[in-house]
């Protein structure tokens, strides 16, 4: 293994131009870094582009960010369809492609091959351990997860996930990574389905589905619950709402069928109401009517 110190990463590749990736290559360059964002569609670069320039400018005009401190983050950041051309420039990559493992597969059997020697090579899945797709590239214990909360560019926290063969100098260079971009990681030392922050946000959705399902309580008053005696910003079915009832069970399901624990398995009223396509605050309606 070849690796660069963690001092040393200057230039990041973020695969993926959707909602998570465009921010996170966004934080890469408003912390120093030169970032690249990669998608196979210009369509997506182009919105992307559009979006990121309109967030920096609103976050001017609101003074949260200065002027020339937004146009220097803006000029190193660069957008490319060619994976290959600028993978062969990056210290690190960090893929944010749709949650689908052989989609993963290609990208870091080619990021395996077109990424230098030392570069250190993460996947932002919420659901699939790194170890899937680690072996593909050829340089296993150079591959992590590095796990951001949407929306990228507010929220601190990372979940770092090593594999049994991730190298002690790869996380070391991740969390030194994570560090820079403003995050405050967390290092989870081995794979597990839901990693940290979706475990403990199932074990209270779990508990307050049950207690509705009981009639022990309505929903309105379980979330006022949370959020008067736990200091919760919001109640596990707002939240549930907010992140997308689709989500919610499509991260269900993927636990799931990684444990095969009766304990994981899909609610089937959250299930009733994506079959309904009330899918929460994005359909206009979910538990609650928006």
């Amino acid at each position: 293994m070849n690796q660069q110190r963690p001092g040393s990463i200057r230039n990041i590749l973020v695969i993926g131009a959707g909602t998570m990736g465009r921010q996170i290559a966004m934080s890469a360059a408003l912390a120093g870094y030169t970032a690249t964002l990669h998608d196979i569609s210009p369509a997506m670069l182009e919105a992307a582009e559009a979006d990121l320039s309109g967030w920096a400018a609103g976050r001017v005009a609101k003074g949260k960010l200065d002027r020339e401190d937004a146009g220097k983050a803006l000029g190193r950041l660069s957008f490319s369809t060619d994976l290959e051309t600028c993978a062969a420039g990056a210290d690190f990559a960090i893929e944010a492609a749709t949650e689908r493992l052989d989609l993963k597969l290609g990208i870091f059997e080619r990021l395996g091959r077109a990424a230098p020697a030392h570069a250190v090579l993460a996947t932002n899945s919420s659901t699939l351990g790194s170890s899937k797709v680690a072996e593909v590239s050829g340089r296993p214990e150079q591959v992590c997860n590095m796990h951001f909360f949407n929306p990228a560019l507010v929220m601190k926290c990372v979940e770092i996930v090593r594999h049994a063969k991730t190298s002690d100098a790869t996380v070391e260079t991740t969390l030194e990574v994570a560090r820079r971009l403003g995050k405050e990681p967390v290092l989870i030392h081995r794979e597990i389905p839901g990693f940290i922050a979706n475990r403990l946000m199932v074990a209270l959705q779990r508990e307050a589905l049950a207690l509705a399902e009981a009639g022990i309580a309505s929903i309105e008053d379980i979330d006022t619950t949370a959020r008067s005696a736990l200091g919760h910003p919001m109640g596990p079915f707002q939240l549930m709402d907010m992140v997308g009832l689709d989500v919610i069970d499509f991260m269900a399901r993927a636990v799931y069928a990684e444990t095969g624990d009766p304990a994981d398995a899909p609610n089937a009223a959250v299930a009733g109401l994506v079959a309904e396509r009330k899918l929460g605050r994005k359909s206009g309606a979910g538990f609650y009517e928006y």
